[in-house]
């Protein structure tokens, strides 16, 4: 019971590792390819039209979306944000009044 509880604790952590570096290498082609597209824009017609913002505007809204499925909702504070923040200062203030 307790080796297929483990099991199953090692193929979600790996999924979701998966998922997280499927979204980093989605972001990072974003990046250069949007990029790329940029310095065409800009080589054929400096800047008279800024078509490439059309393609940003539509694969960024697909990059935006894959964030909130791989974070869960929480791209900025996670689960447990608030605990370790606290945890963090009082840590700090452990430290700021040693000699006190």
């Amino acid at each position: 019971m307790e080796n297929t509880e483990k099991e199953n604790k090692y193929l979600r952590a790996k999924a979701r590792v998966e998922e997280i570096r499927k979204f980093y290498s989605n972001l990072s082609m974003y990046v250069l390819f949007i990029s790329f597209l940029a310095f065409i824009n800009y080589w054929t017609n400096e800047w008279s039209y800024p078509w490439f913002l059309w393609a940003a505007f539509g694969w960024g809204i697909g990059v935006v979306f894959q964030a909130i499925k791989v974070y869960r909702g929480n791209l900025f504070f996670g689960k447990n944000w608030e605990e370790r923040k606290i945890k963090e200062f009082m840590e700090g203030d452990d430290k700021n009044h040693r000699w006190e």
